[in-house]
């Protein structure tokens, strides 16, 4: 298991500190760009689709929208429904 392909992440920044948050994030970054593939699931949709490569949104376990996190921060739906604007 310490050198699995993938490393699954389930909200890891609930209920941490934005200090933390960002401490979270940064070595999430750092374990990707050392190599290993991430699936995060996560809330904070601004943060993960800041550092993700491929996102994809779900709505009652289906997903309605994908590309990269880029494209769905630069999306008029999930800016409106979960960014805040």
């Amino acid at each position: 298991m310490t050198d699995a392909p993938m490393l699954l992440l389930d909200e890891p920044s609930m209920g941490l500190s934005p200090v933390l948050v960002r401490d979270i994030f940064k070595i999430i970054q750092d374990i990707n760009r050392a190599g290993k593939t991430i699936l995060l699931v996560e809330q904070n949709a601004n943060m993960s689709l800041h550092i993700a490569q491929q996102g994809y949104v779900l709505e009652t376990g289906r997903i309605v929208l994908s590309g990269t996190g880029k494209e769905l921060t630069g999306n008029p739906r999930v800016k409106e429904a979960y960014l805040g604007g």
